[in-house]
């Protein structure tokens, strides 16, 4: 029997984590990135019948519509739901003026995918990709953190709205993650968790009985935040 894992923000970092994990454990995915070309590559290397791609700027409404019409005509049983589609953009609150678009990519997104996918779940598990920024403000951060802040809210109620289902529903809290958004930094690769550590939590989670459910995930770097 088929299943489907549907994983935003895919084409790298924690997303292209996730889809390889479930892709080894035999699920099909239904992966999005704005960047068609690294969608193509992962689509090559492990073959169009388990790779189904769909390039969309999840920070546009209609975008993230059409990327669930896509998935819904694969007409293939939803098991996951990982919200990881994301944007970090650092700066001061009080003289940048980035909260429209950390709102659009890191709240919005989930909240309509997840809104326009959920008559399609059953006996599924949503995992939206918070941030230990979504416990606590950091400098230059300002923004960012207050998207985060909202999606965890955001899992948090939707948590508590479908206990009477047999959806689950879990917030990944990362700390600093070697991704390309630390691209040029100093740091020794040790200071940062893996995105391999995420994906691999994440699937543990959906391993569990389905009487089980792990509401929230924190993972920091073993030496602390950064």
């Amino acid at each position: 029997m088929k299943n489907l894992a549907v994983i935003t923000g895919a084409s790298k970092g924690i997303g292209l984590a996730i889809t390889e994990k479930f892709l080894a454990q035999g699920f099909e995915v239904a992966i999005c990135a704005r960047n068609l070309e690294s969608l193509v590559q992962i689509q090559n290397q492990y073959g169009k019948e388990k790779v189904h791609i769909f390039s969309a700027d999840l920070s546009q409404k209609e975008q993230v519509f059409n990327f669930a019409n896509f998935v819904k005509h694969l007409a293939i049983p939803i098991k996951v739901l990982v919200n990881n589609a994301g944007i970090f953009i650092p700066g001061s609150l009080l003289e940048e003026d980035h909260l429209q678009i950390h709102l659009d990519t890191n709240l919005w997104s989930a909240y309509y995918l997840t809104k326009a996918l959920i008559p399609s779940l059953q006996e599924s598990y949503i995992f939206n990709i918070c941030s230990i920024a979504s416990l606590a403000a950091y400098p230059r951060s300002g923004s960012y953190a207050i998207s985060k802040f909202a999606l965890l809210g955001f899992t948090k109620s939707l948590r508590q709205e479908l206990l009477g289902s047999k959806i689950r529903v879990s917030a990944v809290l990362p700390g600093a993650t070697l991704t390309d958004s630390w691209e040029g930094t100093t740091l020794p690769s040790e200071r940062f968790i893996s995105p391999k550590d995420v994906a691999e939590m994440i699937w543990a989670a959906y391993g569990l009985s389905p009487s089980a459910c792990v509401e929230e995930i924190i993972i920091r770097p073993q030496q602390g935040d950064i």
